[in-house]
């Protein structure tokens, strides 16, 4: 509920009720626009939910044109991105052509999008409820750089999420609110369009009161803005308590049906059941249709005023959940229809709205049309003078220096996951610049994927001090983590969708907050499945991280199938901004961290996977940095073949040994076997990929490194492929120049055992490399 806050200026209130017709205006007829009257060349529905759009403009209103701080971030609901184009467009950062060209190639883009379109957007939204996560993502960030001196308490900004209702379905939505209480997340408001209708049904009646309960118990401030000033007034009227009553005891459906129906059917419906209520009736009798009909419809979320006072009670940094009751589809022909998700008006029903405002045929664009003079300049001059309308300051972000190279850790015998842990602990000792923007975080997974000794050497992030209860104890642990603003590892509860979100967050700090940090983000290899949508997300944001999974592979071992992965090296493939590397050695991971650091800041860079290893290998003897130009193009002949050779073993990763036994055990009996070591099946085939598109498409038209490597073979050459994944990460290598391919991996779950067994198993052993090396001359 409602306290009492200082009085809305009326001026004020009148200017945000003008521009909030203008936004539901504006998006109508963008979308109008795209479906009815641009040329439609392939038939299909253009889409772009006029109902969702109208049901939060209101709120969109009153928080860009008003309550809006010039350091707050927002992620807008999906649906609602044309309004968003409208705002951008009155405050003159959208142009016309791009509204034009809405949802059209190279125009205003379907759902807000920080990378494709041209006006600000905070944070990209799309698959529901990943923007309203990261938002508490963000505002921790934001304290982790208030913690570290980079951002001042003063210019703290509000995360804040504009979400539909339905999206409180989302699963992800729960974790990151649990995640937030642990963490004591500040600064962070959620906004729910709460019009009670999603894509297929309306909202359950039985859910009214439970989500004030399950935020208020994780620790947020609720506010229901439930009646609008015009409700809330005439329930102040002799027989008001009663359709106060009733409306609070109205079914979702009924009162969508209801409000379609219009002011008739409000009327025979509320005498009807208020047939006993003198007073009710009476006032009821003193309202027409159209004023009956207004009145059922004045919830919160469309009552200026009462957003206003709603925003003004939460000027701290407590978080708060709003939810503002709204009709979905407000103000439009379909208003409260159930099939008005996707439903759009038709060229009478838009003519008819734009009659209902003025607006002159051929003026639909204009962004004040159907005003007057002095109201348009008035309008203008409020726009103008809004804090957002200001601008944020552009701060030069600064790149984080990256050392020559990282020590490569010692011994004869290593795995790449213990290699890991071993560089960022040297890095942290080392008192390099960079080490001190690095964050970790992990799922409850940090001393399992080797991350135990950077966080004992540079903390656990807390805004509180955490004591290390089993060290003041003295009791031996080779964990000594200790909580304090200055540590810079973040761990999070099971939940690979919020390490993902996490990641993303911190990977958009320089962008969000004006500072670069570099985080790394480690997680079991299979598990990555667990949060791939929010992965994609994180991506699709040009977010910049580097995500270390481990183990990979029956290479895990005992363990077994659930902890196995086989299909992460095709995802590392198949998703765009990321790049993935597979390292055999301890050499190749110090080379590819190093090279990770760059990229994530470099202007045409990205995220970075690493798919790293338990198994301790014998590490390789190198009798120069040759090789290293080579792995960081994707691969490099570990054993160069002659000239024209007729075969080459080819691998990836843990499967290193296998290879090595197998090439000594076949060199003899296929002269000038090579040894390929693919370090990146990633990079290899995007390189090939490109060239093939440059062809036609023009670019750069050399050779691609792939097809370097393997002209060193005869053109009728055969290929094993090897690796601990599924085999088709290797397999199309075969397609370079038409050879034929002999590939072994995984294809089915693993099971339990140890090394020789499952390798034996599942045809990863030399024994089995050497029946597809004669399995490649059978046919010949």
């Amino acid at each position: 509920m409602l306290h009492e806050v200082k009085p809305q200026d009326p001026a004020t209130i009148a200017a945000i009720e003008a521009l909030e017709v203008r936004l539901r205006w504006l998006s109508s007829w963008t979308i109008h626009n795209a479906n009815h009257l641009r040329e439609s060349r392939d038939g299909l529905k253009v889409g772009g939910h006029q109902a969702s759009c109208a049901s939060i403009t209101a709120i969109m209103a009153a928080l860009y044109f008003h309550a809006l701080r010039p350091n707050d971030r927002v992620a807008v609901k999906p649906h609602a991105g044309p309004v968003l184009h409208a705002i951008h467009y009155l405050l003159g950062n959208q142009s016309l052509d791009q509204l034009r060209r809405f949802r059209g190639l190279g125009g205003a883009q379907s759902y807000p999008s920080r990378t494709k379109d041209k006006i600000p957007v905070d944070f990209s939204t799309g698959s529901v409820g990943l923007g309203v996560a990261i938002t508490a993502f963000a505002s921790l960030v934001q304290d982790y750089l208030i913690a570290h001196g980079n951002l001042a308490e003063a210019d703290a900004g509000r995360m804040i999420a504009l979400m539909g209702d339905a999206e409180l379905d989302e699963g992800n939505i729960y974790e990151a609110l649990i995640e937030g209480y642990k963490h004591d997340i500040r600064n962070c408001w959620w906004i729910v369009d709460y019009n009670r209708q999603s894509l297929d049904a309306t909202t359950a009646d039985r859910m009214f009161n439970r989500f004030d309960d399950i935020f208020r118990t994780c620790g947020w401030r609720v506010l229901t803005l439930k009646h609008g000033k015009r409700q809330r007034e005439a329930f102040r009227k002799p027989g008001g308590k009663a359709i106060a009553a009733w409306i609070d005891n109205c079914p979702n459906a009924d009162y969508a049906a209801l409000t379609y129906q219009g002011g008739a059917a409000w009327r025979a419906r509320l005498t009807a059941d208020l047939a006993a209520d003198a007073k009710a009736l009476k006032l009821i009798a003193s309202f027409d249709d159209e004023g009956l009909a207004a009145l059922m419809t004045n919830l919160g979320g469309h009552c200026i005023e009462t957003l206003l006072d709603a925003f003004a009670q939460a000027d701290d940094d407590k978080p708060t959940m709003f939810i503002a009751y709204t009709v979905k589809g407000y103000g439009l022909p379909f208003a409260g229809h159930k099939d008005n998700h996707a439903g759009l008006m038709n060229p009478t029903q838009i003519d008819g709205l734009r009659q209902s405002l003025g607006i002159d045929q051929g003026e639909e664009w204009a962004p004040y049309g159907g005003l007057g003079d002095n109201s348009a300049t008035m309008l203008r001059q409020f726009v103008a003078g809004s804090p957002l309308a200001r601008g944020r300051a552009a701060a030069a972000i600064e790149p984080v220096p990256v050392p020559a190279t990282l020590p490569v850790p010692e011994g004869a015998e290593q795995s790449t996951q213990a290699a890991f842990g071993r560089i960022l602990l040297d890095l942290s000792k080392s008192g390099h610049p960079l080490a001190d923007r690095i964050v970790t975080t992990s799922p409850d997974v940090t001393v399992s994927t080797n991350l135990g000794a950077f966080v004992n050497q540079r903390g656990l992030f807390r805004r509180q001090e955490l004591k290390d209860v089993f060290q003041a104890a003295k009791i031996p642990s080779a964990q000594k983590w200790s909580g304090h603003g200055a540590g810079q590892h973040i761990e999070l509860g099971i939940a690979e969708h919020n390490l993902f979100l996490m990641l993303a967050a911190l990977g958009l700090s320089a962008q969000t907050f004006g500072t670069r940090l570099l985080p790394i983000g480690t997680v079991y290899d299979p598990f990555i499945a667990r949060g791939l949508d929010a992965l994609n997300y994180g991506c699709y944001q040009n977010a910049r991280f580097l995500l270390v999974a481990t183990p990979s592979g029956v290479t895990l071992g005992p363990e077994g199938g659930a902890h196995q992965s086989i299909n992460s090296p095709l995802i590392g493939m198949g998703q765009p901004g990321l790049t993935y590397f597979e390292p055999a050695f301890a050499d190749e991971l110090a080379l590819t961290m190093r090279w990770a650091f760059e990229h994530m800041q470099a202007e045409d860079g990205g995220s970075v996977y690493l798919r790293l290893t338990t198994r301790a290998i014998e590490q390789v003897e190198r009798a120069d940095d040759g090789w290293q130009e080579d792995a960081l193009k994707g691969g490099y002949w570990l054993m160069r073949p002659a000239p024209g050779a007729e075969a080459a073993i080819v691998f990836t990763g843990a499967i290193a040994p296998e290879a090595i036994a197998a090439w000594h055990d076949l060199k003899e009996d296929i002269p000038g076997l090579g040894l390929l070591n693919v370090t990146s099946p990633d990079l290899l085939h995007r390189g090939w990929s490109a060239r093939h598109a440059a062809r036609w498409q023009g670019g750069d038209t050399s050779r691609a490194h792939v097809e370097t490597l393997l002209r060193d073979l005869s053109p009728t050459a055969g290929l094993v492929t090897i690796i601990d994944g599924s085999p088709s990460a290797l397999s199309w290598l075969g397609g370079v120049r038409g050879q034929k391919v002999s590939a072994l991996g995984l294809d089915r779950f693993g099971q339990t055992g140890d090394l020789p067994d499952l390798y034996r198993t599942y045809r990863l052993d030399s024994d089995a490399i050497a029946d597809a090396a004669a399995e490649l001359f059978l046919d010949r």
